[in-house]
């Protein structure tokens, strides 16, 4: 069976935590870790991409393999062809696929019908690579991420925060959400991590949820998939991440975004810009994360 990268929820702890020590290895000497050369990996995006696509093209080539970049519109995707026959024939062609898409049910058939690793770019739902980077960047700014109360402000029905949930039940720190009442999480997706035994507090009190926070995370409060409109924005202000809401965490929070930002939306120039912030070591950290994963799923790793 193909090691798959869909969610963190599908793996144990114990890989996880393997994961990011292995990043941090990565990271301090690249040139160590090119043992993929004769491999080639393919990003497929149905969706637009920054920092996905650039870091894992410059990641997979860093690592020694090539790299096949498409999109859906230029794919027989875009004529037709099943999504379970495209990745019959892309397992005949390359070695490892990363699929950028909007419904997650997609990717579960391509995974479904692949012999080769098929891994989540992202989806609605979920973007386990971007929180697996978020947690190497706590990790090397925090130390022990389990004993962290790290805070998530603004829509609660998000793709990140859905992945940082399972974090949450991975790694063991406290997530606190605190977000309007209309833009809850789903409540399958906390019942879940309760059972689990994550730690997941859900508040509409921005300023008492920042409290004593050492991580602080949001992201734009209009995500590809959803629908811009004043009331939305209107709704989010107060958990708008700014020097005020900052000033109720503890004076070493880390701020992180995933980017893009939305400047003077969900977070301000001035906390963005300063000390706390992590967001460049953050998007850095994507790479480094993602050159992880790839070595794990295409067997290069001992756990």
């Amino acid at each position: 069976m193909p090691r798959h990268f869909l969610e963190l929820a599908d793996h144990p702890a114990s890989t996880l935590w393997s994961l990011v020590a292995l990043a941090r290895e990565i990271k301090k000497n690249p040139s160590a870790y090119r043992t993929l050369e004769g491999q080639t990996l393919a990003l497929i995006f149905e969706k637009p991409s920054t920092r996905t696509r650039v870091s894992f093209e410059v990641g997979m080539r860093e690592l020694g393999g090539e790299v096949v970049t498409l999109t859906g519109a230029e794919m027989q995707l875009g004529r037709g062809e099943t999504l379970a026959d495209t990745a019959r024939v892309m397992s005949r062609y390359v070695h490892a696929l990363m699929v950028r898409t909007n419904d997650p049910t997609k990717l579960d058939q391509m995974a479904g019908a692949a012999t080769i690793p098929v891994i989540n770019g992202l989806t609605d739902r979920s973007h386990p690579c971007q929180v697996m980077a978020d947690v190497l960047t706590v990790v090397e700014r925090k130390g022990d991420i389990s004993s962290q109360k790290i805070v998530w402000l603004g829509d609660g029905d998000n793709n990140i925060l859905y992945s940082w949930v399972h974090a949450a039940v991975a790694f063991g720190p406290a997530l606190t959400i605190a977000c309007p009442p209309q833009f809850m999480p789903k409540k399958d997706l906390l019942a879940w991590s309760r059972q689990m035994g994550g730690k997941i507090t859900v508040t509409d009190d921005a300023a008492a949820a920042t409290k004593d926070a050492d991580v602080v995370i949001t992201d734009t409060w209009v995500s590809m998939h959803q629908t811009d409109s004043p009331q939305r924005y209107e709704t989010l202000m107060p958990y708008q991440v700014n020097r005020a809401l900052m000033a109720h965490a503890k004076s070493d929070a880390m701020f992180m975004h995933c980017l893009p930002a939305h400047r003077g939306e969900e977070v301000t120039d001035d906390v963005m810009d300063s000390a706390q912030s992590a967001v460049w070591d953050e998007a850095e950290n994507r790479k480094h994360a993602q050159k992880a994963v790839l070595l794990w799923c295409l067997g290069k790793t001992e756990f």
